[in-house]
């Protein structure tokens, strides 16, 4: 079987082939750059708890030591603190918020450093430096991708995923429409090393005091990172002013003065650029083998939203996808899938976007003498900078064409199907205590049993007890991989309660006790149904329908012949 093709060598790009090599699924990453990339402090990225646990599931780096996480967050409006969070168990919130986990802010460039370095060793990646995709070719058994330069060469793959940003070379060679709202909002940033009087609080300030009132007062946004340093980004008016030396170091001088009741104190000035958000979509994710993801597909980040986080789980989700193809055979409607649920979720938020925009940047009007409508704004933004609410939480797949229905035994958790897991404390199958995170991203589905007790004893005193050996033998029995899993307990759980997890850390169902036949049937639908029929696809040609099911079990492909990254002169 070929390696998969990935083009494109950013985050997402890297992600995706490190998730697939661990799943056994080589790639070939194609790089348009030398392979490596420039230091910028004013391009940063923010990381939410799964995002930046899968980079770190990934990877095996210390993210703390590469980025900083805030110790809290702040939102002000003039001279008034409006919502104060602090990221610990013991947090008291102004507007009386739960406790949140503290986002990681850390550069891009490390960030793909780290990607980087994990993907040295990997024997199943190639990475292909100064190779520029100009060609695209599908037929029913593979796709082919052709890179310029002076040794042209033609690479051919099982399937190709297209990760190589806004202007995507594989979105135009498929002739995919890329609608969407340009230039939504711009921002002058600055990296500087300064010292603030927050010490690693990030802070939102809507109409500062030393602003003239207007549209041009707008906001800014101070992030801190590792060793002094911060990142201050600062609205502009709608238009295409330039942004000069000058305004800026104007913009951080009345700032940090501002900040500091006081003259402007020390600081070095370590980088600047303006950066430009724009709100698009791509029409279609997926053209027969070939797949788009990361901001090739789609592009978001008003209002403290981070595009790259939903690239990331566009990769996630992708991957466990691919694997299976790879490994089982052709599973069309699991792979039709992955347009299906991320298409929706990042439509979502752009919808959300969309409907906050009147009333975040409309300024004036009878909002402005509403009583309390600042502070909801002040709501709206933090939930955006800080992942949560319709702005900022990571989308849950619960129209999803792979939920399971009509489940008898199906009964309520915390955790809604669709959405993603709670991380708990689990006993693995070899008898160690593991976070349940630690299991995703394998290609097998998991199974946790909620089981109050067994924590205090070792596995071999009560894994053929009770209900083990029923639960043991219906996992056994599933049409897919699956690993046994056992906690203590988890939110909104009984004791006896069976979990159907996703690779992706997506609950699939909730049972009430060992039900074989459900858990079975839950399970079949996680993955699609039944692989595709022996031949299904080629019938299909190369535009990824859906075609008719095939019996469960399809052979699995041969590995052989499959070294990542074998070019076709």
């Amino acid at each position: 079987m070929d390696p998969v093709i990935i083009v494109g060598a950013g985050p997402v790009g890297l992600t995706l082939a490190l998730a697939l090599a661990r799943q056994q699924v080589p790639s070939v990453v194609l790089d348009e750059g030398p392979g490596k990339d420039e230091p910028r402090l004013a391009r940063t990225v923010v990381l939410r708890e799964d995002t930046a646990a899968l980079v770190q599931r990934l990877t095996g780096a210390d993210l703390d030591g590469a980025g900083l996480r805030w110790a809290g967050w702040r939102s002000m409006r003039r001279k008034q603190v409006t919502c104060e969070v602090a990221f610990d168990d013991t947090a008291e919130t102004v507007d009386a918020a739960p406790p949140h986990t503290a986002p990681l802010h850390i550069t891009q460039h490390a960030l793909t450093g780290l990607l980087r370095a994990a993907l040295e060793g990997e024997r199943l990646v190639k990475i292909a430096v100064d190779s520029r995709l100009d060609g695209i070719e599908q037929e029913p058994s593979g796709v082919t991708a052709h890179t310029r330069g002076p040794k042209g060469t033609w690479w051919r793959g099982s399937h190709l995923v297209g990760c190589d940003g806004p202007r995507s070379t594989v979105r135009k060679l498929l002739d995919v429409r890329f609608p969407g709202r340009t230039a939504v909002e711009r921002h002058a940033v600055a990296a500087l090393r300064v010292e603030l009087p927050w010490a690693d609080e990030a802070l939102l300030h809507r109409t500062p005091p030393w602003r003239t009132y207007g549209p041009s007062a707008g906001e800014v946004i101070g992030r801190p990172l590792p060793d002094g340093v911060w990142r201050l980004d600062w609205l502009l008016p709608p238009g295409k002013d330039l942004v000069t030396p000058e305004l800026l170091v104007g913009r951080i001088r009345e700032t940090l003065a501002g900040w500091s009741d006081g003259p402007t104190p020390a600081y070095e000035l370590l980088d600047t650029g303006v950066h430009t958000v724009h709100h698009r979509l791509a029409r279609r994710w997926r053209v027969g083998r070939v797949f788009l993801a990361g901001d090739a597909a789609h592009l978001l980040g008003a209002f403290g939203a981070q595009g790259l986080d939903e690239g990331l789980r566009d990769a996630d989700n992708l991957a466990w996808k691919l694997a299976l193809a790879w490994h089982h055979g052709p599973h069309e409607a699991l792979l039709d899938s992955y347009q299906e649920e991320r298409r929706a979720v990042v439509s979502a938020r752009l919808r959300a976007a969309d409907q906050a925009l009147p009333l975040l940047r409309g300024g004036g009007g009878i909002r402005a003498y509403v009583p309390g409508a600042a502070r909801g704004q002040d709501a709206l933004l933090t939930d955006g900078h800080l992942g949560r609410g319709p702005l900022g939480a990571a989308g849950s797949y619960e129209e999803s064409p792979l939920a399971p229905r009509h489940l008898e035994a199906e009964v309520p958790v915390d955790t809604p199907p669709g959405a993603q897991v709670q991380d708990v404390r689990v006993t693995a199958e070899d008898g160690s205590f593991v976070q349940l995170r630690d299991r995703l991203g394998r290609g097998a589905l998991l199974v946790l049993l909620i089981a109050p007790g067994t924590g205090v004893w070792e596995r071999r005193h009560w894994v053929s007890a009770g209900i083990m050996p029923r639960l043991a033998a219906a996992v056994t029995a599933l049409p897919s991989p699956a690993e046994l899993l056992v906690a203590e307990s988890y939110p909104g759980a009984a004791a006896h309660t069976v979990l159907l997890i996703r690779p992706d850390g997506h609950l699939v169902a909730a049972l009430n006790g060992v039900r074989a036949a459900d858990l079975y049937a839950a399970a079949e639908a996680a993955l699609g149904g039944p692989a595709t029929a022996p031949g299904a696809q080629e019938a299909q040609g190369t535009h990824g329908t859906k075609g008719s099911k095939g019996p469960k079990g399809a052979q699995e492909a041969s590995a052989a012949g499959a070294a990542a990254g074998s070019a076709v002169k």
